[in-house]
């Protein structure tokens, strides 16, 4: 393989993409939630065939779909799909990025300028520890960088790049997807599978190099409602039921030592009330309800209820309902039963001289969705760190080493023969 590292365009695409605003919003009415990922979008477009590929669409929902065409020779290997999201956090404004780039990191505190209280301490960054000597990227202080997902973005891209100009390497068809609104949860609310047309595909939004994710939580959101009587507070003896008090009864009794966010790791599940809509007729807390298996989300979820009824006992005449919403379900589940696509980019990354690691997300893609929706998606690495945060950053080498591993698993795909081969 020719001079890798050195003929990729990966740092350069994301500086510039980071400087377009695409935050998501959460409720809004419009899809993508916000109009400006559409800025990102279009230029993705324009730039997909600027190096010259000729079946790039961007549709009404802000799909970018494009086809790299197969190596001569390899037009019977099956189609491969890289995808990325192009939507930031609305945890955190993605307007005004200022990226900048550490050059040959050594270990120093890195602060960054717009809040010299914001600063990356080897001390408390444990990844940064395997940087020494790379090219560090953050933003300012202002902002988030957006290298979740941007970073992915520009490695496909890169990617696609790379492949165009050198026609010797082997590979099949290759599908690139860029999505909108993966933060809000949304992001393959309308992805036509079908017209994807990949045998399976691979996001590229993991985190450290080498990083390789299979398995995800399996997710819910509950909402809790409980009801009370108002009146005129002079007025309330013997009369009024603060739903609001009901309410915090309730989360009250929620365990103080497990199930909960900040007290598990690994394969541990948890519900964690995030929301409060609360007035003493009616208050709901919305909760998140997190396991690795589809049984124990349900457990918890008959928890959950059996705990509110319990809370209302002690409050006469208040009453409760909930409501569950599916959010995703274990990519694990549909991954299990086609071992080829996960071994493949084990392959891939073992050619890139990558050492593999493997762990379960605690937390979701879209990858979880699109595997149950008939594409195996797993998650692959893109480098960054510290996401939705001030402080989030990426490694220009690992963006680097992500390119590459999208080219050998392109090679990779084309040279082993698919014993899964499915319709799509």
């Amino acid at each position: 393989m020719p001079d890798f590292a050195g003929k990729t365009s990966v740092l350069e695409r994301f500086l510039r993409y980071v400087a377009i605003d695409t935050q998501s919003t959460e409720g809004s009415e419009t899809y993508p939630s916000t109009a400006t990922q559409f800025d990102l979008l279009r230029l993705l477009a324009r730039e997909l065939r600027d190096i010259g590929l000729a079946d790039v669409t961007l549709d009404d929902y802000g799909y970018v779909f494009a086809t790299i065409p197969p190596a001569s020779g390899h037009e019977d290997a099956p189609v491969v799909g890289f995808i990325a999201h192009v939507d930031t956090s609305p945890d955190l404004s993605g307007a005004g990025v200022t990226p900048i780039v550490h050059r040959n990191y050594q270990g120093e505190d890195l602060v960054l300028p717009d809040d010299p209280s914001a600063v990356l301490r080897l001390s408390e960054q444990p990844s940064l520890r395997e940087q020494f000597g790379h090219d560090i990227v953050t933003a300012s202080g202002a902002t988030l960088l957006g290298a979740d997902d941007k970073a992915g973005v520009a490695e496909i891209m890169a990617a696609a790049e790379y492949l165009v100009r050198h026609p010797e390497i082997p590979h099949g068809a290759i599908r690139i997807g860029f999505t909108p609104d993966e933060e809000v949860g949304a992001g393959t609310k309308y992805f036509d599978v079908a017209r994807f047309g990949a045998r399976c595909a691979y996001t590229m939004d993991g985190s450290s190099r080498g990083e390789l994710e299979t398995e995800s939580f399996s997710a819910d959101a509950m909402t809790v409602t409980f009801r009370g009587h108002n009146t005129h507070p002079g007025y309330a003896k013997g009369r009024m039921i603060n739903a609001i008090k009901v309410a915090a009864d309730f989360i009250a009794r929620l365990p103080s030592d497990r199930l909960s966010p900040e007290t598990t790791d690994g394969y541990d599940g948890y519900v964690h009330p995030y929301v409060v809509d609360a007035a003493v007729e009616e208050t709901r807390v919305k909760l998140l309800v997190r396991d690795f298996t589809t049984e124990g989300l349900l457990e918890k979820e008959a928890w959950l209820r059996t705990l509110a009824v319990e809370t209302i006992r002690d409050w006469p005449g208040a009453s409760c309902e909930t409501e569950v919403q599916e959010s995703y379900r274990n990519m694990k589940e549909m991954l299990d039963g086609d071992p080829q696509v996960a071994e493949h980019a084990r392959e891939a990354m073992r050619r890139s001289g990558v050492t593999v690691r493997e762990r379960p997300i605690r937390g979701g893609t879209d990858g979880c969705k699109l595997s149950f929706m008939g594409l195996p998606t797993p998650n692959l690495f893109a480098g960054g760190h510290n996401f939705h945060s001030r402080l989030e950053w990426v490694s220009v080498q690992d963006m680097e080493k992500a390119v590459e591993v999208i080219v050998n698993l392109a090679r990779v795909w084309s040279e082993r023969p698919s014993h899964a081969d499915r319709a799509v």
